[in-house]
């Protein structure tokens, strides 16, 4: 009987690592990342456009590299815009992104902008890359945007 009431429990804790590790994967449960919760996207999502560089947070150099990947779909023309904004939301610099990869596809394309803020500024900024919108029409706007240092 003793062995019986062990050998359920083994079961049930072996069902419940096998539920954990390939179950939740099946219903595409997915635990929101610490970076996902500092970007802010606006009509976006993380699932049309992912930065690798600089991260959220980061600490960088007047001159640096963005560097990512979105779907087609967010380029036009194989390019759309970024900005840099300061701490009290002044502009300070822009830069193209550029598809690395044919963009005429729905599937991710990877880029590449430099930008370079101005010799004189330290401090808290915005990034901000934006969905290229030849429409011009409101809804169809997207963005996102979280902060970064430019401090050397």
């Amino acid at each position: 009987m003793r062995k019986g009431i062990i050998f359920i429990i083994v079961l049930i804790i072996i069902a419940g690592i096998f539920w954990i590790l390939y179950g939740s994967k099946k219903n595409n449960i997915q635990l929101p990342s610490l970076e996902d919760e500092l970007i802010t996207y606006n009509n976006a999502s993380a699932d049309l456009i992912k930065v690798e560089l600089p991260f959220p947070g980061a600490v960088t150099g007047k001159s640096f590299s963005v560097i990512g990947e979105a779907r087609g779909t967010w380029f036009f023309e194989a390019s759309f815009p970024i900005q840099l904004f300061d701490k009290d939301g002044e502009l300070l610099a822009t830069a193209i992104a550029q598809a690395q990869e044919d963009w005429m596809t729905e599937e991710f394309v990877p880029f590449r902008a430099d930008i370079t803020a101005p010799e004189s500024y330290i401090g808290e900024a915005t990034l901000v890359l934006k969905k290229d919108n030849p429409s011009g029409l409101p809804n169809k706007d997207a963005s996102i945007s979280f902060k970064i240092t430019v401090e050397y």
